[in-house]
């Protein structure tokens, strides 16, 4: 049995080359990234990480280093969802959710990490494998560019091999959010697959109103129109605006998921690897969303994420954010005429520069 030894957490600070804004987080410099290191007794490693926007990764590390650090050293480095279980339970009045599942996510994705280094198995084989290609979209964060600069940055998009686009929406006049999106489609082609993100800026009122709006345009989807705390209000979106609606980035469990997915207050679930609960939070997800015959979709962390998405064949595109991440990655996912390919290098693949990182003191 090889046990835990050594958990490592560190904090650092993303720049983002570009501002990126949206309807509810403003304007986003950097981000914080939270890694944890987990060496087990036979000498093997295992690297997880989760992140924040602007604020809040000193509390991720923080939980990690003083609180899951004691709950797992000395344990079976193998028996994941026991860890898992006993981190939720240490910190269950911490959260039940929020910080506190970023933290659990960030040490169960360093953990399936160390059994796939360790079994000499990428991930998404680990998790049954279905099929490595996974369709891929470019998460746009620019809810201010000008016109303009939108369109310029689509055909950038392109030129990288995305085949599938999403824009933020959410500002203050409906009118411009749809001159935008009117924009946004005559550039790209009737057919071409164009996704809208509100980050919950509606109440359900607005969203009915923008998605009658938005009908001429084909969108593939509407994502995260209104809060995801209103289930019946989401419900009503869902029955009555006429689109697909994805939402799940800012649910934190699978319980979050299994009351909206009953009560039919998204049809395309969207769960974030890193804050879900990590690899066995986004498994549960995925296995919750084909038992109610939903496709699945992600949100962030593209490098990570993947292997889930390819091991699931209900899966429709995965998210590819525009943070700065791919800089301080050794192999960085590349994109091919819309699709990204999971890595077979074992575990999950991504071998994050830490040298090159800025670290802050999470104190």
């Amino acid at each position: 049995m090889a046990t835990i030894e050594r958990v490592r957490t560190d904090l650092y600070r993303v720049p983002l080359a570009n501002h990126l804004t949206d309807s509810t987080h403003g304007v986003m410099m950097d981000f914080e990234l939270v890694t944890v290191r987990i060496d087990d007794s036979d000498g093997a490693s295992g690297v997880g990480y989760t992140y924040t926007v602007n604020h809040g990764g000193a509390a991720v590390a923080m939980m990690i280093e003083r609180d899951l650090s004691t709950c797992l050293l000395g344990a079976d480095a193998d028996r994941i969802e026991q860890r898992w279980q006993d981190m939720w339970w240490c910190l269950h009045y911490a959260g039940r959710g929020g910080h506190q599942t970023s933290a659990i996510s960030a040490v169960d994705i360093a953990l399936w990490d160390l059994l796939g280094m360790k079994a000499g198995m990428p991930l998404w084989k680990l998790f049954g494998g279905y099929d490595p290609r996974v369709p891929v979209y470019a998460g746009g964060i620019d809810l201010e560019f000008p016109t303009n600069r939108l369109l310029d940055q689509a055909d950038g998009f392109l030129a990288q091999g995305f085949r599938a686009i999403k824009m933020k929406v959410g500002r203050a006049d409906l009118r411009e959010d749809v001159a935008r999106v009117a924009a946004m489609r005559e550039h790209l082609g009737d057919g071409f697959p164009l996704m809208v993100d509100a980050n919950m800026k509606w109440s359900v009122d607005e969203a009915l109103r923008a998605a009658r709006a938005f009908l001429p345009f084909d969108l593939t989807w509407i994502e995260e129109p209104t809060i995801p705390d209103d289930l019946a209000g989401n419900a009503r979106i869902v029955a009555h605006g006429q689109h697909a609606i994805a939402a799940g980035e800012n649910l934190h469990t699978i319980y979050d998921f299994a009351q909206a997915i009953d009560r039919g207050a998204l049809t395309l679930p969207e769960p974030d690897v890193s804050n879900i609960g990590g690899y066995s939070g986004f498994r549960k997800v995925a296995a919750l969303a084909e038992a109610h015959n939903l496709r699945l979709t992600s949100h962030g962390v593209h490098d990570l994420t993947i292997h889930s998405l390819a091991a699931a064949p209900h899966r429709t595109y995965m998210e590819a954010h525009g943070f700065g991440l791919d800089d301080y990655i050794t192999e960085p996912m590349r994109i091919v005429d819309g699709f990204a390919t999971a890595s077979d290098r074992p575990g999950h693949g991504v071998e994050l520069d830490f040298h090159g990182l800025t670290a802050l003191d999470a104190a």
